[in-house]
């Protein structure tokens, strides 16, 4: 029985020692030195992260002192100044990213609306699918914007892909501003039979549309497709939405007419006030 007490303090001795050697470790790899790739030619920029316990959070990262905008402008420089080579964007995409404690999607969607800005749909494409293959941006609002810019950059057919392996096979939840934007890719590409298709589909799942342009794209498709009975089927089962708009359009102009008066007042200046009384024709 005496061994029993023995036994448990060489135990706990054995734990303290254990301990002590990983706090020594972390310690050890906090002070490291960490340097950014343009300090492997000058170690003067050398940098350290302080830690003085193993729990700490380290609070100097590399890159913190520059700005969001200057590095979203570093990055969009880098895009336009590279080659159209997959292997160089991502890679500089990946080496923007490195240092970033969380994801930045909100400069990258920034960079991207510049992209669009300048037309730049390749590189567009190319930032999409470089998010996409990081498990960013699954959202349907970069699905839409990439087959904008698929379509854009005349590769429609991979556009058309890319919608029935992502999107089209869950036609009852997709927006109807997707669903317009595909239905105009397929219309402004005389891909007709694919546009009835997704329409029809559409409908399978009692989906209605609410934009007049949809309809006549729809019915102008089964006209040239030489189906007029169908043209004319939805023309006449979704008048409603081209009495709606006309009726929309008439209260607008019905309503009263906002005019500025001018008001003299104590001190001799003018002041302009809003009269609710309909102008005189």
């Amino acid at each position: 029985m005496w061994r029993l007490p023995r036994f448990s303090y060489l135990f706990n001795r054995l734990n303290q020692v254990r301990a002590i050697n990983l706090g020594v470790k972390v310690n050890q790899a906090c002070y490291s030195e960490l340097s950014t790739p343009q300090s492997h030619s000058n170690p003067s920029h050398s940098q350290q992260i302080k830690c003085n316990t193993p729990g700490e959070t380290a609070k100097n990262y590399i890159g913190q002192n520059v700005s969001r905008k200057d590095k979203t402008k570093y990055l969009l420089n880098t895009l336009f100044d590279l080659n159209d080579s997959k292997e160089a964007i991502y890679g500089a995409l990946d080496a923007w990213v490195a240092w970033e404690q969380n994801f930045p999607i909100c400069s990258l969607k920034r960079i991207l609306t510049l992209l669009e800005k300048d037309q730049q749909w390749h590189r567009v494409v190319q930032v999409i699918k470089w998010m996409l293959s990081k498990g960013q941006g699954t959202t349907m609002g970069t699905y839409g914007q990439l087959i904008r810019a698929l379509d854009m950059d005349h590769r429609v057919g991979e556009a058309h892909k890319f919608w029935e392996m992502k999107i089209g096979t869950d036609l009852h939840s997709v927006p109807w501003q997707v669903c317009h934007l595909m239905i105009s890719v397929y219309y402004r590409n005389n891909m007709l039979e694919d546009l009835v298709r997704l329409f029809k589909g559409l409908e399978a799942f009692d989906r209605k549309p609410r934009d007049k342009a949809i309809i006549q794209k729809v019915a102008n498709a089964y006209e040239m497709l030489g189906l007029l009975q169908e043209k004319e089927k939805v023309l006449v089962k979704y008048s409603y939405v081209f009495a709606e708009e006309g009726t929309s359009k008439k209260n607008s102009k019905n309503s009263p007419e906002w005019k500025i008066i001018p008001l003299l007042t104590e001190k001799g200046d003018t002041r302009n006030l809003e009269s609710p009384h309909p102008r005189k024709q």
